[in-house]
């Protein structure tokens, strides 16, 4: 047996450490088989797996990494593996990254259920990384599988359901080319791209409030669904005058960071589109406002200088809204993953 040995490096972060225990391995002419390394708050973990040729042959390479490391000010530990052991393949090794974030901080709490949901669902954890490295609201696990027969549809429930309580946005993506060639993102409008419901803003103005929530509560008890919702909402609206659209949609409140986030990724060439539940009037006010591709959304009817209380086409609920995300990628030739 070749004996393998694995070595650990710690301390406080600097440069040169790296490149020092390299050349040490390079003199000695041994092999590195598998390398990590992360920093969490400013100290340094440094792992290197190296095959050392042929037994006996360890003595001199450990004396000299010992002592670099030394004059580093570094604590280096080493241990002896059995390589029949350390080499053996998974049954499938797909990686997945879990975006985690959450401005207000993550909690240890939720940490530790996404490790054991991960864990229950035969989801591996090889790296943690810190990714706002000032503070600690937005991290990514890299994930890989250790079976062919995980549960997708459970793990995706068991993270929802985390998400809800941890109040935490989370993404599970591939680790593949097209995670790190996003070129495409889709906002919502209402709540979202703005801090504010429309048709609320419309039923203030036009003495309906009150009436328009009660539905809107009806719904999201599910008493009905999204489509029979809007049509009794927007009939409510019958007699508006079109010309106060103009000042309400000039008020709405943008979410803080929306103007640079969108002036940055469209610098990068990204292709932005809204895809809302509400009204396209409004839609195409932020579209031309904020300068972005694409805005699909509900069409109020008009006659005359008043809303009639119909839309008009067909009315963007979820199903439409998957079918002009479709649209939008064949477009653009964009692949949907």
């Amino acid at each position: 047996m070749k004996p393998l040995i694995l070595i650990t490096v710690t301390g406080p972060d600097k440069p040169g450490i790296t490149s020092r225990l390299m050349k040490i391995i390079v003199q000695e002419e041994k092999t590195i088989l598998d390398m990590g390394q992360s920093v969490t708050h400013g100290l340094l973990s440094l792992s290197i797996l190296i095959d050392t040729g042929a037994e006996g042959q360890e003595d001199s390479l450990l004396k000299d990494l010992l002592f670099a490391a030394k004059n580093m000010g570094m604590e280096l530990e080493f241990k002896v593996l059995e390589n029949d052991l350390v080499l053996k393949k998974p049954e499938t090794n797909e990686r997945f990254i879990l975006s985690c974030v959450n401005l207000n901080g993550l909690t240890a709490d939720f940490v530790s259920q996404i490790a054991e949901t991960l864990a229950q669902n035969k989801m591996n954890i090889s790296r943690i990384d810190n990714v706002s490295e000032a503070e600690f609201c937005s991290v990514d696990f890299t994930t890989n599988t250790t079976t062919k027969k995980t549960n997708w549809e459970k793990l995706k429930s068991d993270l929802f359901l985390i998400s809800d309580i941890h109040k935490v946005d989370l993404a599970l993506l591939k680790d593949n080319v097209f995670r790190r060639n996003k070129r495409l993102i889709v906002f919502d409008m209402d709540s979202t791209l703005i801090q504010a419901e429309v048709i609320d803003e419309i039923a203030e103005v036009h003495g309906i409030g009150k009436e328009v929530k009660a539905i809107t509560e009806r719904a999201m008890n599910g008493e009905i669904d999204f489509d029979q919702s809007l049509k009794e909402r927007v009939k409510l609206l019958k007699g508006f005058p079109v010309s106060k659209m103009k000042s309400i949609a000039e008020n709405l409140p943008l979410t803080v960071g929306v103007e640079d986030f969108v002036k940055t990724t469209k610098a990068l060439g990204y292709k932005l589109a809204v895809i809302s539940g509400g009204f396209q009037y409004f839609a195409q006010h932020l579209k031309n406002k904020l300068g972005l591709d694409y805005a699909f959304a509900n069409d109020l009817e008009i006659e005359g200088e008043f809303l009639t209380g119909n839309i008009k086409g067909n009315i963007i609920n979820a199903h439409q809204k998957a079918v002009l995300l479709d649209l939008i990628t064949q477009q653009e030739s964009i692949h949907l993953e």
